[in-house]
Formats: C-alpha cells, structure tokens, sequence
C-alpha cells in the first residue's frame, strides 16, 4: 500500500546535478547561452538510441507511407508540446513560489526544458514494432524458449524480463556505465527524475490502482543508480520493503501528458490520413473537441482536407495544453505529496471527447489487419533474434560454443557480446540490443540469421 508522509519540494526537484559529481550545480551559476537542461535535449537528439527512432514504430509497423509518425517524430512533437506545458506551468508555478526564481534564479523556460528533454527520450527504450515488441519479449521468457532460464534468476531478475519494459529500458540507456563514459549520457537528474514514468522495480506488479504504479521503471541492474537520483531528488519513497518504490517527479506528469495528447490527436490524424477513418466522421469528433475554441470562418474557407485537419489538430493540441495545465496547478499540493494518483488527462475537462477518440483509434487503427499482421511478424522475428544470440551467448558462458555460436557473436556489437558475468546478464543485456534494433535492421537481421539473404 502507498504511504507518503512528506512533501516533495521544487529547488531539489529541479536539481542540476549529473552523475559524477561531486559539488551542487546552482542555477545562478549556469551559462545562460547552453543551460544545463538544453544539454540534456542536445546529447539525447544526438545519441544512437535517439537516431534509431526514426525507423521504428508509432502506429503503423513497416509502414512505406511517408506522412505516417515514427517514433522519431511521434517524440519530437511530444517534446514540443511539452515545453509548452513546463513553460505554462513554470510561469505560474514562479507566480506561487517567487522564491525559486528570486534567490535560485530559476526562470519558467527551465520548466519547459526539463520536461522537454525528457519528453524527447520517452520512448528511447522502447523495441521495434510498437508495444507489441515489448510483449514480444516478454512473451519468449514467460511461454518461449526464454523460460527454461527461470531456475537461474531471483523472482525479480525474472519478472525485468517477463514483463520487459521499454521504460526502465530507456532509463538504463540514458544511465548506464559504459568503458571511459560513466553515468551513460550523464543527463541531469531533474530531467533523469521527470522522464521516469514508474518510479519503481518490477515486483511487486500493481501494488495500488496509483498511475505511479502502473507499470516499472527500472531493471534491477539499474537499482542503485535510481535510488542515488530519487535522493537527490527528494522523491518521497513509498514501499519500505527490498522493493523501492517511490513518488513520482512532478514534472513526470507533463511528460505524461505531452504524450498523451500526442498520441490521442497524431495517431488519430494518421488514421485518417490513411483511410482507416472516414475524413467527415473524424472531423466531426475533433470539432466536438474544440467547439469553443474554433473560427468558424477560418475552418470553412479551408478547401483541402489536409488544412482542414491541420488547422483542428493544432487547435486541439492547443486546447488540451492549456487543459492539462489547469489540471496540473490545481493538483499542485496533491503532486508534491505523492497523492496524486492519476494522469493529468484523466481530469480533463475533455475527457469524453477524448475517450470517443480513443475508442474510435483503438477499432479502426490499432486493431486494423495491418497493424495486427505485422505485429504477428514482429513475435516471430523478435523471438527468434533473441533465441540465436542467448543460445551463442550462454555456449560461450559455459565454454560450449560452437564455429557456428562464434561467428553468430561476431555480428554483436561489442559491449553485447561478454558472456563473463551471470544469467540475467546475458539475458537482459540481449533483450536491450534486441530492443535497440530499428523495425528494419530487425527483418534484416531476422533474414540474415534464417539463411533467407545472404
């Protein structure tokens, strides 16, 4: 059960520090030219597992339609609109706490950058071909030839693979210690604090109907590390027990609903855009979004469909910003003290239109022929991919390995192919280079490791 019996407050929140520190980062300090927050934006948009987004899934695994949302521009608009969320709060949250700019000198920009960057990298950890890749993964170990490695894990080790998660995947890229770069992309902790989602391992499954808890955060190798940024922090920490769990980041919730008003709005305009929803009955969903909001003379002198939907798309973004900063000022102390146990989005004044959105999406887009075909595709190829390089790397563990696992090793990167440490090493370290593939270089690799292209 969830106990919190203390507040969270802002100067800690959004701490400066990166990992390896030794000293505080004040804001005072900082170069106003290249802020420590825009450091952060810069080194996710230029690392590999950023770069790779961009042939990897939104809505649509494999699409060849050139307007259909990558990961890669599914997360630069979430980013986008999440500046203008932390901006909007940031001003207001300056008006209520003069303090954190008179004597710290943060500005309300510093809200907007934090929760961009870490918009920008929330999908980084997530595997080809959707959601349905994570399930892939976690499909292998529980029913697939993965779970004949259960007697070799603890209960926990076990379940960070069951239920892979690309979340605490993302969380290890953007950390994890590599030979001569400590700390991974040593971002600073208030963005590292606001990108996690699920600030908790992962076991025990859904302890409290609280979203904190919805899913987890971190794998077990990354413990430590989260546990040294929660402190920092100041999150307040509510399970007791071996299993940390903690309060979520304020700022997560902007995040969250960067995201969620991205994917409700994008993903819906993709499914017009590709004839999976009739144009005059999705118009008509969007213009009950923005009713109050919209210039009818504007809308009606638009002739082609695609301003149209242009202009209610921007319009409906827009609304829903301003929404969910309503929602997020006025829940304030609720967020602080971990009390807080919903998204920002599930007390929107839109709610149902949103929800008609969402069911109308889920019919005619997620559930589609070609989205579940070649989601069924993505198991097989995932699976497989997982199954040569575990069998290579566990031969090679045990002094086994064949001509055959060797030369199989040799298309490993580097930091991929130790087989000198445990099981849930091996095991994990292999699901994150599965999960790091784009869509393509998955079937490409699938194909070459089949005999099917030589």
């Amino acid at each position: 059960m969830r106990h919190t019996m203390c507040t969270m407050n802002w100067e800690q929140l959004l701490s400066l520090r990166r990992h390896g520190d030794k000293n505080k980062r004040l804001r005072n300090e900082q170069d106003e030219t290249r802020l420590g927050f825009d450091v952060d934006y810069d080194r996710i948009i230029f690392s590999a597992a950023f770069r790779s987004l961009q042939d990897k899934t939104q809505v649509i695994p494999l699409s060849k339609t050139d307007f259909v949302h990558t990961r890669l521009t599914h997360s630069l608009e979430v980013s986008v609109v999440g500046r203008s969320l932390g901006r909007l709060a940031g001003k207001s949250l300056l008006d209520r706490h003069p303090y954190l700019n008179e004597i710290h000198g943060y500005q309300f920009t510093d809200f907007g950058a934090i929760v961009a960057a870490a918009a920008l990298a929330h999908d980084i950890g997530n595997p080809p071909f959707g959601h349905s890749g994570e399930k892939a993964i976690g499909e292998y170990f529980r029913s697939g030839h993965g779970a004949r490695f259960r007697e070799h894990l603890t209960e926990t080790q076990y379940q960070d693979l069951a239920d892979f998660e690309g979340n605490a995947n993302g969380f290890k890229l953007l950390t994890q210690d590599r030979a001569g770069a400590p700390g991974g992309l040593r971002l600073s902790y208030a963005t590292l604090g606001a990108f996690m989602k699920y600030p908790k391992g992962s076991l025990p499954k859904r302890p409290t109907p609280h979203i904190a808890d919805k899913k987890f955060g971190f794998f077990q190798s990354e413990q430590a590390a989260f546990q040294d940024i929660a402190e920092e922090l100041g999150l307040v920490k509510t399970s007791q027990d071996r299993n940390p769990s903690f309060c979520r980041h304020p700022l997560t919730y902007l995040v969250e609903a960067a995201d969620d008003i991205c994917y409700t709005i994008i993903d819906f305009e993709d499914g017009i855009n590709l004839g999976l929803i009739p144009e005059e009955y999705a118009l008509e969903y969007l213009i009950k979004l923005v009713k109050d909001n919209i210039n009818t003379k504007k809308y009606n002198a638009l002739d082609l469909k695609e301003d149209r939907l242009s202009y209610l798309r921007a319009l409906a973004i827009n609304t829903l910003i301003q929404d969910a900063v309503t929602v997020f000022m006025k829940n304030e102390v609720a967020i602080l003290n971990g009390t807080f146990a919903v998204s920002l989005m599930d007390k929107s004044a839109y709610d149902a239109q949103i929800r008609d959105i969402l069911k109308l999406s889920v019919h005619n887009i997620y559930q589609s022929s070609e989205v579940v075909e070649k989601e069924i595709a993505g198991y097989t190829i995932i699976s497989d991919i997982l199954d040569v390089y575990i069998n290579a790397l566990v031969h090679k563990r045990n002094h086994t390995a064949s001509n055959y696992h060797n030369l199989v090793l040799r298309t490993l990167p580097e930091f991929y192919r130790n087989a000198e440490v445990s099981h849930y090493e091996i095991l994990l370290n292999t699901c994150c280079y599965v999960a790091s593939l784009s869509d393509s270089a998955a079937v490409h690799m699938h194909n070459k490791i089949k005999g099917s292209q030589l």
